[in-house]
């Protein structure tokens, strides 16, 4: 079973931001890390 990460977290995150709006800061710096180090690790 091959699930990407990215689009999964991408949603997670996108849910989390419609319920709790003042944690945006938050979501986006964690999903751009996180997707950063998926980045290099997969290269």
């Amino acid at each position: 079973m091959n699930l990407a990460i990215e689009p999964l977290l991408a949603l997670v995150i996108g849910v989390l931001i419609l319920l709790i709006p003042r944690f945006l800061n938050y979501f986006v710096a964690v999903y751009l890390i996180v997707v950063g180090i998926l980045g290099l690790i997969h290269r």
